[in-house]
C-alpha cells in the first residue's frame, strides 16, 4: 500500500462504520444489492456493494469522505442511491481492484429513511460495547411500536433495573450518550408495572 496511513479520527470513523455496516451482511440494502465489504482509503470509506446475479453482476465500491456525514446517515445514502438512477461525473469514477469506484457527494443526497427495526440496531448496538462484558449497562431491549423502544438497564454498582423509553427518530446519538447520567436522575423515575424492571424512565421528549 503506498501512503494508505490513516488519520486516527479516520481509523475510528472507519471502525463505526464497519460495526454499523455488519447487520447487513444479513440482507440486501436494496432489491438486488448485497453488501460485499466496507474498505479503508485515505479520508474516506469504500462500501462494496455486489449488485445483480449470475453473468450480469458486478460490484461497485461507493467512497465517501469521512468529513462529509456521520457513519449513521450511510445506509440510508446508499439505499437511496441504489434505489434510483444516478448520473456521475467522470471525475468521481475511477477503477480499483477490478472494481468500479463511484465517489458519492452526500451533501447532495437525502437520505432514504431508515426501518425501526434499523434504527433499533444503531441504537442498541451503541450501547452494546463489547468491551464492556464484565460490567454491561444494557441488558435487555423491547420494540414497543410506533417508532418507541424500552431499554433494560442496569449500573453495575446499583440493584435496581431501570426501563428506559426512547423514541427512534433522527439520530439517538447524544441521548445514548448521555443515558447512564440520565437514569440516575430521580425525578425522570416512576414506579414500574412492567415486571421486568424496578423503575421506567420516560426519555421519549429528550
Amino acid at each position: 500500500m503506498d501512503e494508505r496511513l490513516i488519520a486516527s479520527e479516520d481509523r475510528e470513523q472507519q471502525a463505526a462504520i464497519s460495526r454499523l455496516l455488519l447487520y447487513y451482511l444479513n440482507a440486501p440494502l436494496t432489491e438486488g444489492c448485497r453488501l460485499s465489504g466496507v474498505l479503508p482509503t485515505p479520508g474516506a470509506v469504500r462500501i462494496a456493494v455486489h449488485a445483480g446475479d449470475g453473468e450480469d453482476s458486478a460490484t461497485f465500491l461507493y467512497e465517501i469522505p469521512h468529513d462529509a456525514v456521520a457513519p449513521y446517515y450511510i445506509p440510508g445514502i446508499l439505499r437511496t442511491v441504489l434505489a434510483g438512477t444516478q448520473i456521475y461525473s467522470s471525475s468521481d469514477i475511477s477503477e480499483a481492484m477490478g472494481m468500479t469506484v463511484i465517489r458519492l457527494r452526500p451533501e447532495e443526497i437525502t437520505p432514504e429513511e431508515e426501518s425501526e427495526q434499523g434504527r433499533a440496531l444503531t441504537a442498541l448496538r451503541a450501547l452494546s460495547d463489547p468491551g464492556d462484558e464484565e460490567d454491561p449497562f444494557l441488558i435487555g431491549f423491547l420494540l414497543l411500536g410506533s417508532g418507541l423502544l424500552r431499554l433494560y438497564v442496569q449500573r453495575p454498582d446499583h440493584p435496581d433495573v431501570i426501563g428506559a423509553d426512547i423514541r427512534l427518530n433522527g439520530s439517538p446519538t447524544a441521548l445514548l450518550a448521555s443515558l447512564p447520567a440520565l437514569v440516575e436522575e430521580e425525578q425522570y423515575r416512576t414506579p414500574s408495572d412492567d415486571p421486568h424492571c424496578d423503575f421506567l424512565v420516560d426519555l421519549t421528549d429528550w
